[in-house]
């Protein structure tokens, strides 16, 4: 297939056993026998596959053997669905440690982790953006851990400061358009942030919802620092206007993009670049806005008060490893990786993205300031957000 995409850029701007058949004592002992030999030869091949991963990433044999004691590992993962699977089954084959995962967005995540209140029911957090992860750290509901493989993270803001969190994976944050579409209604893909504005555009826009994405919380604080608090929180409020959607993930803009269900989805362009590449959509365009955009740093964390401590400081070893975040591109997943021995997805490189083309994030004044923002644009909305903006 070849891949249409249009950058709009400013300068430089800018993841059975074979049932044994027959009946009788002899074809039931070489089932058996079957059956024991392909035992020895799975849990010989997991005892590789163990060693391999212990030495490539310098693991602690002890972490790994108190990890497999306590033989259950919960993750909740704001990743998509198919790099979180592929992710866990590939931690259970390396350990032998069963995983049960569940895949929920970053502010459900936070609500959830909330209302447990240092009880947990999950061990570790993994994929979505930071902005949650900083909220849950200032309340004190993530663990520190001082992990060996943080060394191979390319720069120290990928890595929360008292080692709450850890940064696999960088995506920037811009516009997904169905070129069709706009060409049917006569309309020009919008260029920069205030584009977005134009009356032109109303109801053709989808972006997802501020209390439940991750991504829409970056889309607020980047608002707020490229323009200020009140000309921030003005602007968003003016978007409203023309926003059809707030979808509950933010991935959702872009999974509707394609189908032209949505016409301008704001999100992360490594989910464009996914609905073109996996799901065929030549008729995506990505645009980077030209006055400047943000981005995410895709983290994991331990949850403060985890049943399976060893386990979860396993999995962080384990997800600032090749072994982990190289399976993303293999799953549709097409995020810059922030670990220095990893291999960059080809796919993010060939839509000229650029990771390091992007605007100076202030994550301290995320970390502080998210929840209050978030409240503030609320409140700014007022009675526009009690139908709009659902958490079920």
């Amino acid at each position: 297939m070849k891949k249409t995409v249009s950058l709009v850029l400013t300068g430089a701007m800018l993841a059975s056993l074979a049932a044994c058949g027959g009946s009788g004592a002899a074809s039931t002992t070489a089932a058996a026998s079957s059956a024991a030999a392909e035992s020895k030869a799975a849990e010989t091949t997991a005892a590789a596959g163990e060693s391999k991963a212990a030495e490539s990433d310098e693991i602690d044999p002890e972490l790994i053997k108190a990890a497999k004691e306590e033989g259950t590992l919960v993750v909740y993962g704001s990743c998509e669905e198919d790099y979180l699977a592929a992710a866990s089954d590939h931690f259970k084959e390396l350990y032998g440690i069963d995983v049960q995962y569940q895949r929920l967005s970053t502010g459900e995540v936070q609500s959830k982790i909330e209302e447990e209140k240092g009880n947990p029911s999950g061990d570790v957090w993994f994929g979505g953006t930071t902005d949650p992860y900083n909220v849950a750290a200032k309340e004190g509901l993530l663990e520190a851990y001082d992990a060996k493989n943080a060394k191979h993270l390319i720069d120290a803001q990928y890595k929360d400061p008292d080692n709450q969190w850890f940064g696999i994976y960088k995506g920037i944050l811009g516009f997904m358009v169905n070129k069709d579409e706009l060409a049917r209604k006569n309309i020009e893909e919008p260029k920069d942030w205030k584009d977005l504005l134009d009356p032109k555009y109303q109801g053709l826009i989808w972006l997802s919802n501020y209390n439940t994405a991750g991504t829409a919380k970056l889309v607020v604080n980047t608002m707020i620092q490229k323009y200020g608090h009140d000309d921030g929180i003005k602007y968003l409020t003016d978007l409203d206007k023309n926003v059809q959607v707030y979808t509950k993930s933010g991935s959702g803009p872009s999974k509707n993009v394609g189908t032209g269900e949505c016409v301008v989805g704001i999100g992360f362009l490594h989910d464009g670049i996914t609905q073109i590449v996996d799901n065929g959509y030549g008729n995506v365009d990505l645009i980077i806005p030209e006055s400047g955009t943000s981005f995410e740093v895709g983290a994991t964390a331990i949850f403060k008060g985890a049943k399976h401590p060893n386990a979860a400081k396993l999995w962080i070893e384990y997800a600032l490893s090749p072994e982990c975040v190289e399976l993303a591109a293999q799953n549709g997943s097409y995020q810059f990786l922030v670990i220095d021995n990893a291999k960059q997805p080809e796919q993010a490189s060939e839509f000229g993205l650029d990771p390091d083309n992007v605007m100076k994030y202030d994550f301290e004044d995320a970390k502080n300031n998210t929840k209050k923002y978030v409240e503030d644009v609320m409140n700014a909305l007022g009675s526009a957000a009690d139908d709009r903006f659902k958490t079920e």
